[in-house]
């Protein structure tokens, strides 16, 4: 994409696997071929699983990475915090564009995920904001292309297709298959088929000290045709509209209905 056909002036871009995690130079690089200024503010190290946990009980400290380049010690809720009121305070972006997250944010997963919660974030402080993550099936073997290759022009799409949403976010996953192997883009739901369980094993350290690992337990099951699941079983790009309100309409209805 040539600077002539940018679409935004500055982009913020955030993740939750760190700094220095690959997919967040993936997100740059997508970002550049986007904005004539692209500012980062990321957390220090890996925050996966924070959805949008906020550090009030104790201080966060800026690490200079670069140009326009921050780490934050802090959550990636946080980091777009300080980016967005602190280092670009009285220049607002554009745009927020958290990730590429090393993994799919899909189902009933979202409300964990660092990265939705970075771009929720952006959105209820006033910025338009995406959360990107690609898929894969063994951590070694990341397609960071397809994300690299796909993701400038499905935001472009999402940019001239009208305004932004004012209370939800675009939440984009990218499959785990080549650049030329991607069957499209499908604008999707959040799946609800999958069968999420969360164990603790407890372990003794060498001292006798017990200690203990959260552990979550998978079993996918049937989807609907339109779930962001099923898309990406499918090689297609998932894009779900996810909303900062959580109110269950069709069960508030149905309350509703009793108590008239």
């Amino acid at each position: 994409m040539t600077s002539g056909q940018r679409r935004f002036g500055r982009i913020l871009v955030t993740n939750d696997d760190g700094i220095d995690a690959p997919g967040l130079a993936v997100a740059i690089e997508v970002a550049e071929a986007l904005a004539d200024e692209v500012w980062v503010s990321a957390p220090a190290g890996e925050c996966s699983g924070m959805s949008r946990q906020v550090s009030i009980n104790q201080p966060l400290r800026l690490i200079e990475r670069g140009e326009r380049r921050f780490a934050v010690t802090g959550s990636p809720a946080d980091s777009v915090i300080v980016g967005l009121r602190h280092l670009m305070n009285g220049h607002t972006p554009d745009l927020v564009l958290s990730g590429v997250n090393a993994g799919a944010n899909i189902s009933k997963e979202i409300g964990y995920s660092g990265t939705v919660g970075a771009a929720l974030t952006a959105r209820m402080l006033g910025v338009p904001a995406v959360a990107l993550s690609q898929a894969w099936i063994t951590r070694k073997n990341i397609p960071w292309d397809t994300s690299r290759h796909w993701l400038p022009g499905v935001i472009t799409q999402l940019a001239d297709g009208g305004d932004w949403p004012q209370d939800a976010i675009h939440n984009i996953n990218i499959p785990n298959a080549a650049v030329d192997e991607v069957t499209g883009v499908e604008i999707t739901r959040q799946g609800t088929g999958l069968k999420l369980d969360i164990a603790v094993d407890q372990r003794t350290d060498h001292r006798e000290n017990d200690y203990f690992w959260i552990n979550f337990k998978r079993e996918q099951g049937e989807e609907l045709e339109d779930a962001d699941v099923a898309a990406l079983r499918r090689n297609a790009i998932s894009v779900t509209p996810v909303g900062i309100d959580l109110t269950d309409h069709g069960l508030r209805s149905a309350l509703t209905s009793i108590h008239n």
